[in-house]
């Protein structure tokens, strides 16, 4: 079993990339991931961002070099390929406004200098949306992308020594030409999946190219074949990533029918594995709610855990952080604490799948006593179990976190704490009131929920409203109070906190 849980701010120091879409991000060894360019709203970006794994520091390396037209590295750019080979990156194409760009650069990541290529054989053309993947320590294999024309099928092999292109000559069968596809090396055999084909439809077919291997052992034709797996597939999409993790490919995200790019897609957050032991596909067990749906994000492995990173919703640019990680990752733990309840971490977890279920079971009740009294126009209340509800300035947790809002001040007498104490609530409501769900750091669900009802139980018990009035009163909708109940932050879905931050801000307006 695996976990989402949202990046926090004490997982990393540095500053972190912003916001981006369509950029490339790359594992050098097992030391970095170096992040190059992206579009930001209409803004085609050319900034290179590096996470040290071991000192968990995210920064921008002063890069050098030299372009042909005098310039230190690429022109901004998005929707480019970047391949490692060793500890150089290779990045070729992409676009930057409405031109496609066939220009070929190297990074050497050990001194963060640019140089631009001048490459010989059978150039590509200037593309965008390609994809492609390393052969060994030596070669990148590139297939497919969109000219501004057309889609494309070609299949080009770069020799990084050489510097020199070759257009591999394929025989046989096919796939139709697309862009927007994915592209990886597994053992001898390069797999594509997906992708937008000519006419527009988005595809969910999966190909397997041989025939990349020079050894003399192998001397096998160039061929692709189209491959038809048992379990559950993806659905078709285009804007996805495949990212290896041992014994299997992982899929995640992208978008499928309307529009390129535009908000009428479907976007997906799902995982789908393509297990490489039984040669099948199967939906990957996560236990809570996955990030917002996107595409044309990152996905990057670090040992066990997985990093996703930015992409595009049709309506949103992403910057968030997220965490992929197998259950008994320290990571992981953070799901289990709630300031609420005093289940033990361990259990906590398990529960979450079940406590989720219990939940929405319920909201399935409170709609239907809500229809009944509306129709009958009665009074019904459903009997729901006490909630403990404690003062702010007992509740550990939201001190610590309004606190370190306003910076750790010296020692006072009793009455100066309490009014520093005051200040801090103050100041951390006010920085709740002004945030977006987006903004909100999964570590402050559990104070932001214990608030929320502690608000409810001083504006309107105290006031003597009876359970039954005060979740129908204020609010319009039959889900009025709908969060008061919740026991745990890990009863939350991802859905949940937009509302319940609307809510909350109502609550403090009062």
């Amino acid at each position: 079993m695996h976990y989402w849980v949202r990046a926090s701010p004490s997982d990393f120091t540095g500053t972190l990339p912003q916001p981006r879409s369509g950029h490339t991000a790359v594992n050098i060894g097992k030391s970095k991931i170096v992040v190059f360019g992206g579009l930001v709203d209409k803004l085609f970006i050319s900034d290179l961002c590096v996470y040290d794994f071991e000192n968990k520091l995210w920064f921008q390396p002063e890069g050098s070099g030299n372009g042909s037209d005098g310039q230190v590295g690429p022109s901004p750019r998005a929707f480019h390929i970047a391949v490692v080979i060793d500890c150089h990156m290779f990045v070729f194409g992409g676009r930057s406004g409405s031109k496609r760009l066939g220009d070929f650069w190297v990074l050497d990541t050990d001194i963060w200098q640019w140089s631009e290529l001048t490459s010989f054989g059978d150039l590509p053309s200037p593309r965008d949306f390609a994809a492609a993947s390393a052969i060994g320590n030596r070669k990148i294999v590139m297939y497919g992308g969109w000219d501004g024309k057309k889609w494309l099928s070609d299949v080009y092999v770069l020799d990084t020594i050489s510097l020199e292109w070759m257009e591999l000559s394929v025989s046989g069968s096919l796939p139709p030409p697309r862009c927007g596809h994915t592209a990886t090396m597994v053992e001898k055999r390069m797999l594509v999946y997906g992708g937008r084909g000519g006419g527009g439809p988005i595809m969910g077919d999966l190909w397997a190219l041989k025939g990349l291997l020079e050894e003399e052992e192998e001397n096998e034709t160039p061929g692709w074949t189209q491959l038809k797996l048992p379990g559950q597939a993806p659905s078709p999409r285009c804007g996805h990533t495949v990212t290896s993790g041992g014994h299997y490919l992982l899929l995640f995200g992208g978008h499928g029918t309307g529009g390129w790019l535009s908000r009428y897609d479907i976007y997906y957050n799902e995982c789908v594995i393509l297990d490489r032991v039984s040669v099948q596909w199967k939906r990957f067990p996560t236990s809570n709610e996955p990030p917002p749906a996107r595409a044309y994000h990152s996905m990057t492995s670090i040992g066990s855990r997985y990093l996703l990173f930015g992409g595009f919703d049709g309506k949103s640019t992403f910057g968030d952080l997220w965490w992929l990680v197998p259950e008994d990752d320290p990571i992981a733990k953070r799901l289990a604490s709630s300031p609420a309840t005093n289940v033990p971490e361990d259990e906590d977890l398990a529960m979450a799948k079940k406590t989720q279920l219990s939940h929405e079971a319920s909201q399935k009740e409170e709609s239907a006593v809500s229809e009944l009294q509306k129709r009958l126009d009665i009074s019904v209340s459903i009997s729901v179990p006490d909630l403990q509800v404690i003062d702010e300035f007992e509740d550990k947790e939201f001190l610590e976190l309004a606190s370190s809002l306003i910076g750790a001040g010296e020692k006072v007498s009793n009455d100066g704490q309490i009014s520093n104490n005051q200040k801090a609530a103050q100041a951390l409501r006010d920085h709740w009131g002004k945030s977006t769900p987006k903004l909100i750091p999964l570590k402050e669900l559990g104070p932001l929920l214990c608030d929320y009802q502690r608000l409810i139980s001083r504006h309107h018990i105290s006031n003597g409203a009876s359970d039954s009035q005060f979740t129908e009163s204020n609010f319009s909708g039959k889900e009025a109070y709908r969060f008061y109940h919740v026991k745990s932050a890990s009863q939350l879905r991802m859905d949940d906190i937009p509302k319940l931050l609307e809510e909350y801000k109502q609550l403090l307006s009062k």
